[in-house]
């Protein structure tokens, strides 16, 4: 196994950290693009109450990181993708980032700030290239605003990159190596890494393999030892997620950088959307998650602790679905903070994930089609397709939590959300002979007709509030017009 070039110093921190952290840290992954957040206090409590002590942000949002100032859990904070560009082109602009982002939380909030990850997945091939000649740049501008700050030695910059970084050319771990494509380009990153003493941070998905492979074997996503294993030259791999960690252990090992470290940035498993996102898979793969890597155990080429971040906390409705429509479904926990199914972290006394506290509803009613609606009424369809472009209709259609309904209520649903989504204003119900408003809750089994919670009106946070009932006011109102006159 290739040793990284630092000086003696450096590696005995590094092995006494290694010796130091001797059980699997688990954090979880927080986002904010939702229409309609929870208070980032009422997040911050649910974190602590279910034993998270690492958070990962995808940016730098005041009100999370506030939030969480005296919390003792810590922060991986965020840089976005559009904003590479800016950071990689002036030290400068990094260091007014680092000052803002960083320095002002930590010496106003103590905010407990461990990484900073420029970018998120910048050299997904889906971009076609569009961050390559930023990122490393905006790296290293970073890691120097650090060090004038004087926070390099307590925080350490990463990039979070997604498993398409690596390939196997023989299919299995032990080909493993970098794409072609960008070798070189990760052979620097590899090498500031070490330098800086900073870990690689990678995004495995087994779920993403089933989607988008439809011969993947589902038994290989979980970690119940069900499936039939590849077997590497002896080492056999039960799971995906062994194999494809460890295809990242070998294409370190073969560039001289075997000892870097790894952290997991996401796993996860969504809950809707699609015919395998459903919470009783999700529960099935993180259950056996946190039971494999229980007790500090890794993969046959790491079998130390692994360090990683649950994708995700809590759904966001607001991401966009050019993926798939169960983008919107990563949370353990729904957009309320009500846990979605039975999961044991090994945090907590009760064993069983705890729900966020103090939620605040709105009122207890629902927007539906009439029953004296007509099916074929001309204005259904344009009245469908123009609250569902608004609204959220991912949890309909085949094998979907709500894939069940019939016509009424595929339409109720629709009308629903778009209402829930307008904060239950008069204007967002009043689809011309076709809805109304009631009080008895229409969902069915496991459909469920939510009520929106009350926006989120503090810091930037609120501002999006704002905006949000300030369009259902508008919406609504330019509809009302459109479809009479």
């Amino acid at each position: 196994m290739g040793l990284f070039p630092v000086a003696v110093g450096a590696l005995l921190v590094w092995i006494f950290s290694v010796t130091v952290h001797s059980v699997s840290e688990i954090g979880a992954n927080w986002g904010i693009q939702a229409t309609h957040r929870l208070p980032p206090d009422t997040v911050v409590r649910m974190l602590r109450d279910n034993g998270f002590q690492q958070v990962k942000l995808f940016d730098a949002d005041y009100d999370s990181l506030r939030a969480l100032g005296k919390s003792g859990i810590e922060v991986m904070v965020g840089i976005p993708n559009d904003m590479l560009a800016s950071l990689s082109g002036s030290v400068e602009a990094a260091e007014k980032w680092v000052s803002k982002n960083v320095s002002a939380h930590i010496n106003a909030n103590n905010v407990k700030i461990k990484y900073v990850a420029i970018g998120n997945e910048p050299f997904l091939k889906a971009y076609n290239g569009s961050f390559l000649r930023t990122t490393f740049p905006a790296l290293r501008n970073v890691q120097s605003a650090l060090i004038k700050a004087g926070l390099s030695n307590q925080i350490k910059v990463t990039v979070p990159l997604n498993a398409d970084v690596y390939e196997s050319s023989t299919g299995l771990p032990s080909g493993g190596n970098f794409r072609a494509d960008i070798h070189d380009l990760m052979l620097s990153i590899l090498k500031f890494l070490s330098d800086n003493r900073a870990p690689f941070t990678v995004n495995i998905y087994p779920f993403i393999s089933l989607y988008t492979e439809p011969s993947f074997p589902i038994e290989y996503a979980f970690f119940d030892g069900n499936s039939s294993p590849l077997n590497d030259s002896g080492t056999n791999y039960y799971n995906m997620f062994d194999a494809n960690h460890d295809t990242l252990v070998w294409a370190l090992r073969k560039n001289g950088f075997g000892n870097l470290p790894i952290i997991v940035g996401e796993i996860g498993w969504p809950t809707d959307g699609y015919a395998y996102a459903k919470g009783l898979y999700a529960q099935r793969f993180y259950q056996g998650f946190m039971s494999r890597i229980s007790g500090g155990r890794g993969t046959p080429m790491r079998p130390g602790p692994i360090h990683a971040y649950l994708f995700s906390l809590i759904d966001e409705d607001a991401k966009s679905i050019d993926p798939g429509n169960f983008e919107r479904h990563w949370g353990i926990f729904s957009y309320d903070g009500l846990p979605k199914y039975a999961l044991n972290l090994g945090k907590t006394n009760s064993g069983a994930l705890i729900p966020a506290r103090n939620v605040h509803y709105l009122e207890k009613k629902w927007c539906v089609m009439k029953p004296s609606a007509n099916l074929d009424n001309p204005q259904v369809a344009i009245s469908v397709n123009y609250a569902c472009a608004l609204a959220d209709c991912t949890s309909l259609g085949y094998q979907t939590s709500c894939g069940n309904l019939d016509s009424r209520g595929n339409i109720s649903y629709v009308f629903n959300s778009y209402y829930q989504r307008n904060n239950q204003l008069d204007q967002a119900c009043k689809f011309p002979g076709l809805s109304m408003v009631t009080k008895t809750d229409p969902s069915v089994g496991s459909c469920r007709f939510g009520i929106m919670i009350e926006p989120y009106y503090g810091g930037a946070g609120g501002r999006f509030g704002s905006r949000q009932r300030t369009l259902g006011l508008v919406v609504g109102f330019i509809f009302f017009l459109w479809i009479f006159l």
